[in-house]
């Protein structure tokens, strides 16, 4: 198949993949008339108090906290409950921007799927009695589509509900936003802008905090590895990624690593989930120089200090990558079906390289094309190497790692 047809027929794909099916339109009929329903408000707090909600896992979360720390700054003394999924919730347990962390099992976020039709209508039900019980001023839907987020808040009898202009998500809201394509980070700050006002990109603070016992046990780590030394250098690689078409070939990655570890004279330190051993194992397999595995060995806080130190993180589009810039390491990151205008590493493009190629179905935020061959989907596996290890060179050059 020629690029060309290849191109029409992944755009194909693609439109057919966001048409929605018939049962979406009778949800839409069935979620207008709950709209409908009187629900009474919830008792009123004796202060304001803000449910900030994201049913999102690492990197979405992360890209919320700007957000989180613009509000906190502009309003003190107002109580702020971040509701997020298990999965995501170690993000902010650092965060001094938040006060209450609840956490829920978001129906299509979970990866399990539901038990039945009827079960997400249950659980919305029960947690909006419950958060009715805690009861809060306002409540701030961060996902634009999420409208059962929107629905619990409903539910629950929050007097303000905010939330974008967007679908089945607006018919539930009190204060909406007409939705404007752009990056997640001011996404999420323009939702807050009843208390925070009209921020610019230069104003906003994305960070990361790092607590000392997550630093002293990664420099213990670093110390059995003999990375903790005087002049010991490394980089991290964070090979996985969700799904995937998201991710580079793991030829591609030894290839890399080899090179950069002759280049910087550092070793290449390879990071990730459990499940994401055997990806590491097939790029490990193929390489000369030495080479640590941290696979499985840090939880969020430890990945943080792990990247802290390095002199650049080099990944595919994830929830790792975002972390590594959130604490302020350079980074290189290679994207396909993701839009980086929306989804990018945030900071200076400088420091945070992404790299796409120009095949001309890209982005077409499908992150799963299961069934199909994915040799249909090149978008990042045509990202070549000579193109990776020039970008890491280049923030390298520009930025020396950071000894604490």
């Amino acid at each position: 198949m020629d690029r060309e047809t290849l191109v029409l027929r992944n755009r194909a794909m693609t439109e057919a993949y966001h048409t929605p099916p018939p049962k979406h339109f009778i949800r839409r009929l069935l979620l207008r008339a709950v709209a409908c329903l009187p629900v009474s408000s919830s008792r009123s707090p004796d202060a304001e108090r803000i449910l900030l909600m994201r049913p999102d896992h690492l990197g979405d979360v992360l890209l919320t906290t700007p957000a989180f720390h613009a509000l906190r700054r502009a309003r003190t003394g107002t109580e702020l409950h971040a509701l997020v999924g298990p999965w995501s919730a170690a993000v902010l347990a650092t965060n001094p921007d938040v006060d209450v962390v609840l956490t829920l099992d978001f129906p299509g976020f979970n990866r399990a799927g539901n038990e039945n039709l009827r079960s997400p209508y249950d659980l919305a039900i029960r947690t909006a009695r419950q958060l009715r019980q805690v009861g809060y001023t306002h409540a701030v839907i961060l996902r634009p589509d999420h409208w059962w987020g929107a629905m619990v808040a409903f539910l629950a009898g929050i007097p303000v509900r905010i939330g974008y202009d967007v679908g089945d998500v607006s018919p539930f809201l009190t204060d909406r936003i007409a939705f404007e394509r752009g990056h997640a980070v001011m996404q999420n700050v323009r939702l807050l802008s009843r208390w925070v006002g009209d921020m610019a990109a230069p104003d906003v603070v994305y960070r990361y905090v790092i607590n000392d016992a997550d630093r002293a046990d990664i420099a213990a780590y670093l110390a059995r590895h003999q990375l903790n030394a005087d002049g010991a250098r490394y980089f991290c690689i964070h090979a996985g990624s969700g799904t995937t078409v998201k991710q580079w070939t793991a030829a591609n990655w030894s290839v890399v690593a080899d090179t950069l570890a002759e280049q910087l004279d550092a070793v290449p330190v390879f990071t990730g989930g459990d499940h994401e051993r055997g990806l590491v194992d097939d790029i490990t397999a193929a390489m000369q120089s030495r080479y640590v595995v941290a696979v499985g060995d840090t939880d969020i806080g430890g990945l943080a200090a792990l990247f802290e130190r390095a002199l650049v993180v080099l990944g595919t589009d994830s929830g790792p990558l975002h972390l590594a810039s959130a604490v302020d390491v350079p980074t290189v990151a290679l994207f396909g079906p993701a839009d980086p205008v929306e989804f990018g590493q945030w900071g200076d493009a400088e420091r945070h390289i992404i790299l796409t190629t120009d095949i001309a179905c890209r982005p077409c935020r499908v992150l799963d094309w299961a069934g199909d061959d994915l040799a249909h989907h090149p978008c990042v596996r045509e990202i070549s190497v000579g193109r990776v290890l020039e970008a890491a060179r280049r923030v390298v050059a520009g930025d020396p790692p950071i000894r604490v």
